[in-house]
């Protein structure tokens, strides 16, 4: 579709699909699921943000997963987080979160692109995001599905270290890497938090 009103029609359709599939999927561990909708516009408000983030910690309490997605049914350009990568950099911010963790389509962040450089490292962990490791970043995503490519993935870290969280970048292809990085095995690039009290993420996304 070419007009913002069919993308957001069929966004529409496809928010109820999604969700039906999280549900059934994590039901099967015995976990309930509930769905958050997201605009740039509900963080920047103070009083959606209050709300937002009291809803997210109050189902966090009652064990309940909360399944976060922006709102494109009616999110226009004006308030638009523009990729997930932000977004979940914004939601680990908003209820402080401990760890942020973001499956790509490669293993980590490397010294350049592994599928043209054959001679790409991959970076273990980063204690500071310099400029020069900020221009590792590439702009574009291999993934027809996702949003944002590793550019994106490091300017999210901005947003989760500055915030006081911990950040790691995975392949999302292998399922046993969530488990092992919460248990606390080298996978991927661990991106260390570095807790800005001067920074203020809200003024950031609205920059």
């Amino acid at each position: 579709p070419e007009r913002l009103p069919q993308k957001q029609a069929l966004a529409a359709i496809g928010q109820a699909k999604l969700m039906m599939i999280y549900q059934k999927l994590f039901a099967e561990y015995g976990q309930q699921t509930a769905q958050i909708l997201m605009t740039k516009d509900t963080v920047i408000t103070p009083l959606n943000r209050y709300n937002a983030r009291n809803t997210l910690e109050e189902l966090l309490k009652m064990g309940v997963i909360p399944v976060v997605n922006e709102n494109d049914t009616v999110s226009t350009y004006e308030i638009q987080f523009g990729d997930n990568d932000h977004l979940s950099a914004i939601v680990a911010a908003l209820i402080k979160a401990d760890l942020l963790i973001l499956l790509s389509d490669i293993d980590g962040l490397y010294t350049d692109d592994p599928r043209t450089n054959p001679e790409a490292v991959l970076v273990p962990e980063v204690t500071a995001l310099e400029p020069d490791l900020m221009k590792m970043g590439k702009e574009t995503s291999s993934s027809d599905l996702g949003t944002g490519g590793m550019a994106s993935k490091l300017d999210a870290a901005r947003i989760a270290l500055y915030s006081g969280a911990d950040m790691v970048i995975a392949n999302g292809e292998n399922v046993e890497h969530i488990a092992q990085i919460v248990e606390g095995e080298p996978v991927g690039t661990l991106f260390l938090a570095q807790k800005n009290d001067h920074f203020d993420f809200i003024d950031y996304i609205s920059e």
